[in-house]
């Protein structure tokens, strides 16, 4: 009984890792998820594809990808633990959009200061904007002792995965950087009804911030380096 009201609480969390193994499934079937050519045809990050080819969807759709089997379990072991918690505590829709908006996000710093011949794909952008949200909610919830070790265990796995990062081949850096800043700003904009939210001051501090750090990065962007 437990176990289904769980799964009942954090359905968006489920019918994330439904999507990203249906895609995954497709990737197969058309010719493998190491296939260039499947990659490319189903949305992976290119930047010369978005500049030059006016692809800006891929930024959306690179984050339901996943180049290999592996790729995509760590990211889908990581998102469930992470949103088993997450979804209850900041609502349903909140968590979407935060992860959504996250996988854009990260894929924008992408665009501006990753490789531009490089293909990427992966759920990450996103995964890293659920740390940051976690951060900042906890930051503003510092009297709730849960929330406060949710929240400590969300930056340390960020940064942890980060400088490992630093370490290993073809890893999109600036992604998971960006889905980590995209994440705390929009946790802090969007707030939480049953928790204390940031200050309207903090909130729209965060909307300035978070204009600048898309517009920015898109002019960046902009720049390909053929």
């Amino acid at each position: 009984m437990n176990q289904r009201q769980n799964l009942k609480n954090c359905y968006i969390t489920i019918s994330i890792l439904v999507i990203l193994f249906l895609v995954f499934l497709i990737e197969t079937a058309i010719g493998g998820s190491e296939n260039i050519y499947v990659l490319m045809k189903l949305g992976a990050m290119k930047n010369d594809a978005i500049v030059i080819g006016n692809q800006w969807w891929r930024l959306f759709t690179a984050q339901f990808l996943h180049i290999g089997i592996m790729h995509l379990i760590s990211n889908a072991v990581m998102i469930y633990y992470l949103g088993v918690y997450m979804e209850t505590i900041i609502g349903h829709w909140r968590f979407l959009a935060i992860y959504l908006l996250s996988g854009i996000g990260g894929n924008l710093l992408s665009l501006a200061w990753g490789n531009d011949n490089a293909i990427s794909a992966g759920a990450s952008t996103a995964l890293f904007g659920l740390f940051g949200a976690m951060t900042a909610v906890a930051l503003q919830n510092r009297a709730n002792p849960i929330l406060v070790y949710l929240g400590r265990q969300s930056f340390w796995l960020a940064l942890i995965n980060i400088v490992l990062d630093l370490f290993a081949p073809n890893i999109d850096i600036p992604g998971h950087i960006g889905g980590f800043i995209t994440g705390f700003l929009i946790a802090v904009i969007l707030g939480e009804r049953n928790l204390r939210k940031y200050s309207m001051k903090m909130r729209v501090v965060a909307v300035c911030a978070l204009i600048i750090y898309c517009v920015a990065a898109v002019r960046m962007g902009m720049v390909i380096s053929l």
